[in-house]
């Protein structure tokens, strides 16, 4: 078996509308063999994998996957469970999956879920090997795969503090974007977004974490505000911490004065010598060491979130008890087979690493691994309670006395840090500090959740909840509004056209298309953005209240889209265009592509659909959303039902734009003083000012402001670079625009028509990515329009060079055309050129650029060019 392509989909997609893995997988000789001509295989898969009984698969039942594989299914199919099962048996639950066959024999598209993309992706190709080994009857290890998905998600995957807060923001429906490989993360969308990493807010006090993190200076700021903290000073040598450890009195604790996860640190040391050598540990650590007064009692935390007090755990050190038989180590083996033990942050517990602290207690004791403890004997493994190291919590919320919690809110406040851990020593904490003789030791900037998510004993809490609510008071938004546009033709046009009413109304937006990403009217990237990197960039740009979104068909197949949901989806038609390529073989398959923008519009959004495109206007009825229909025929029998439906459309009566709701009908702008029909005939410039009109106006901008946007919009290569951009060069005219398909060339056809009576020069560039037929017909099509034709091969993709210029080529000597008035310029650029200098007076120069930028460069030279030429003979 080969793996063709594997990636991951970010987003709603063709498949699915959840994240996917999609696999395109080539079973080569397997296609001929099904699962039940293979002896055994379902045992080996059993005896191997116990829980892929589980699947239900079609039948629905427990064990219906195995009676798929029983009853024969293919490799492809078996691929896709196994996957699936992997991630589940690493700890990321998943569930769905789909297996398709495509028109190539023996290569098949198979989804999956996944929770972390890379443990996804991993998965799906261990999934492969295994099947294979299935097929061939040869042994595998599975607790090998399984360990090495687990070290993945370790690495990969949120903490579990990160994981909690980013649930309970998906749980709300706020929109999440991961914005490293770490625990830094983006909330809402645009102006609206907060951020955290891991525990740590956009808002929480950079002064105060300094502070925290210092604990010395920590401890001037309680003592001075009257919080007990137990005695002690920061020195810098083993001599000092002598000096100190006997003016407190032992026992003593020793820390780094700066660190965290409880390193470097050794409580309880009762002599000079146990002294030294956690002083030179500490050291290591940090140049400064504090040396205080170890304090009688257990290690609590108390957490505080936005200055409340929100929940409070009991802490111990990691631990075996004896039983008179067994030695420490296989007790600890015996603690590390506890099923909530996982490795990091997997489970409840951690497991108990036998590290330098565990080493230095045992000698410390008199211990060895192979000793027996006695039984009912307790013995602390490690020096510190935290979690991280295997230590465990027991939730005691209810029973923290209210002068605790008000002195918790107080260092909150006085040291300013808005999600904090406070971490005391105390026989408990039903009393407060002053009558237990506890103390507050620590305070930290970005406490872990773990033990008040899941404590080893006690009530869990939510706390993400309150980080949540702190971020996002009710009431207060998550994500701006989201425009989201596809189809074949007219997207970037109709995107730019939206951002420009929207900007023309005082929005601050963020725009993405196939020319590139703009910010406030500012060319922030140049190139194709139509894809999940555009949105991204928009949607995580602070200063953005609106995002205009261009969606083209290839992002969609190569990542799904970025975002879950739209406020105004927008489906202008759909027509052939790159057929065949990512397994998109027909228009139906295209237009179900197509339609997951408008079919993933929030229920209180708007989908906007063209009913003159029966392949668009179809989906009316699958959608969630209300809908605005547009059309160019008031008479639409479709929109006439609709309206009188109650819906709300926007058409053409009388050459102008009309908005139809109920019995009023409501004038947007006049066709003649809209400068991108050129009065009316572009009439694909109608369309699109339709579905514009519609957008912006179910986004709630006035007629007034739309009005004012349609008429100082301009087809010029400022506002709409490479869309109809017709530019006066010397004594003939060009016209720059980017339509390259069949169904763009002949909406142009009466535009070209119209614009001269002398000779139509044609700079004609056909993309590699659409089938042999496709070009063949784009060059026929270009035959019966133009006199001349200078055909590129500018974007060959997957072809050769020339591949693509031929096959126009021959499509244009089957129009009738003269090959004469026909000639192959590989080069983009050399073409425009060789056009430019043989056009004469009165011709029509048009430029179906690929480099847009280029493009209008070389035809600016050449216009002054001509112009200083004309100066020089006069």
């Amino acid at each position: 078996m080969k793996i063709r392509e594997i990636r991951a989909l970010w987003g709603p997609n063709y498949w699915s509308r959840y994240k996917v893995i999609y696999m395109k997988l080539d079973i080569g000789t397997l296609e001929d063999i099904p699962s039940n001509k293979v002896p055994g295989i379902k045992e080996s898969m059993l005896k191997l994998i116990p829980t892929m009984m589980e699947h239900r698969c079609s039948p629905g039942c427990r064990g219906g996957f195995i009676q798929r594989v029983e009853e024969g299914t293919w490799a492809a199919h078996i691929v896709e469970h196994i996957a699936i099962e992997l991630q589940c048996l690493a700890g990321m639950e998943v569930g769905f999956g789909k297996t398709r066959e495509t028109n190539e024999r023996g290569v098949y598209n198979v989804v999956f879920r996944y929770r972390d993309e890379d443990v996804g992706l991993e998965a799906g190709k261990k999934a492969v090997r295994i099947v294979e080994a299935l097929f061939n009857n040869k042994p595998v290890k599975i607790a090998p795969i399984i360990d090495k998905l687990k070290d993945i998600r370790e690495r990969a995957m949120y903490g579990p503090s990160t994981f909690s807060i980013v649930k309970e923001a998906e749980k709300k429906d706020i929109p999440v974007i991961r914005l490293n490989k770490h625990s830094y993360v983006q909330l809402g969308y645009g102006k609206y977004q907060r951020r955290i990493q891991a525990t740590m807010v956009d808002s929480t006090s950079a002064i105060g974490v300094e502070i925290a993190d210092d604990k010395e200076q920590t401890k001037e700021i309680l003592i001075e505000a009257g919080i007990p903290v137990p005695r002690g000073e920061a020195v810098r040598s083993y001599e000092e911490a002598v000096d100190v450890a006997s003016d407190v009195g032992y026992p003593v604790v020793v820390k780094p004065l700066v660190g965290h996860h409880g390193l470097g640190i050794t409580p309880n040391i009762k002599n000079k010598k146990d002294l030294k050598v956690a002083f030179d540990n500490a050291k290591k650590l940090h140049e400064y060491v504090l040396v205080e007064k170890f304090l009688i009692g257990f290690d609590h935390r108390i957490l505080v979130i936005d200055h409340k007090f929100i929940a409070a755990a009991r802490r111990e050190p990691a631990s075996i008890t004896g039983d008179g038989k067994t030695t420490i180590k296989k007790l600890i083996n015996k603690a590390n087979s506890d099923p909530r033990r996982g490795i990091g942050h997997e489970n409840v517990l951690t497991r108990i690493e036998v590290d330098h602290q565990t080493k230095r207690l045992l000698k410390q004791a008199g211990l060895k691994m192979t000793d027996v403890l006695p039984k009912g004997k307790i013995f602390y493994l490690k020096s510190t309670a935290n979690i991280s190291t295997g230590g465990t919590a027991i939730d005691i919320t209810d029973e923290v006395h209210p002068h605790v919690k008000k002195m918790a809110e107080r260092i909150s406040n006085i040291i300013d840090i808005n999600i904090m851990g406070i971490d005391t020593v105390a026989p408990d904490l039903k009393v407060p500090l002053v009558k237990s003789g506890g103390g507050v030791v620590e305070v930290n900037a970005a406490p872990g959740f773990r033990m008040h998510l899941d404590p080893f004993e006690g009530t869990p809490r939510n706390v993400a909840s309150h980080v949540i609510d702190m971020l996002f008071p009710p009431g207060v938004p998550t994500s701006i509004p989201i425009i989201a546009v596809t189809g074949t033709n007219g997207k970037t046009t109709t995107v730019r056209l939206i951002s420009h009413i929207l900007k023309y109304s005082g929005k601050k937006v963020g725009l993405c298309c196939t020319d590139g990403v703009e910010i406030e009217n500012q060319v922030i990237l140049k190139g194709d953005y139509s894809g999940p990197a555009g949105v991204k960039f928009v949607l995580k740009d602070p200063s953005v209240d609106h995002a205009v979104l261009e969606v083209a068909r290839g992002g969609i197949i190569r990542r799904g889209l970025v975002f879950d949901e739209s406020d105004v989806g927008v489906l202008l038609n759909v027509s052939s265009d790159h057929l065949g390529d990512g397994d998109i073989n027909s228009l139906e398959e295209l237009a179900e592509l197509k339609s997951i923008v408008v079919e993933t519009v929030k229920e209180s959004g708007t989908a906007v659909l063209n009913c003159d495109d029966p392949r668009v206007v179809k989906y009316k009825d699958t959608i969630k959303a209300s809908c605005i229909l547009f059309s160019m025929d008031e008479k639409n029998i479709m929109l006439e039902q609709h309206v009188h439906d109650g819906g709300t459309a926007v058409t053409v009566k009388d050459g102008e734009i009309i908005l139809k709701r109920g019995q009023l009908d409501l004038t947007v702008a006049n066709i003649n003083d809209i400068p991108i029909t050129f009065e009316g005939i572009a009439k694909f410039n109608i369309a699109n000012a339709l579905a514009a009109v519609a957008a912006t106006y179910a986004i709630g901008i006035s007629v007034r402001n739309i009005q004012a946007g349609l008429v100082t919009f301009n087809p010029s290569t400022g506002q709409l670079p490479g869309r109809m951009n017709l530019i006066e060069v010397g004594n003939f005219k060009v016209l720059v625009d980017y339509g390259h398909n069949v169904s763009a060339l002949t909406a142009l056809k009466e535009v070209v028509d119209s614009f001269s009576t002398g000779r139509k020069i044609n700079v004609a560039v056909g993309t590699g990515s659409r089938k042999d037929e496709d070009l063949i017909a784009l060059g026929e099509t270009l035959g019966m329009m133009y006199d001349h034709i200078y055909i590129t091969d500018a974007d060959p993709r997957r072809r050769k060079k020339g591949e693509t210029a031929d096959l126009v080529m021959k499509g244009l000597l089957s129009s009738g055309l003269p090959k004469k008035n026909v000639k192959i310029v590989i080069d983009e650029r050399d073409a425009v050129k060789e056009a430019l200098a043989f056009a004469k007076a009165g011709d029509l120069l048009v430029i179906q650029a690929d480099d847009v930028q280029m493009c209008i460069r070389d035809v600016m030279e050449h216009k002054n060019k001509l112009r200083k030429l004309g100066k020089k003979s006069k």
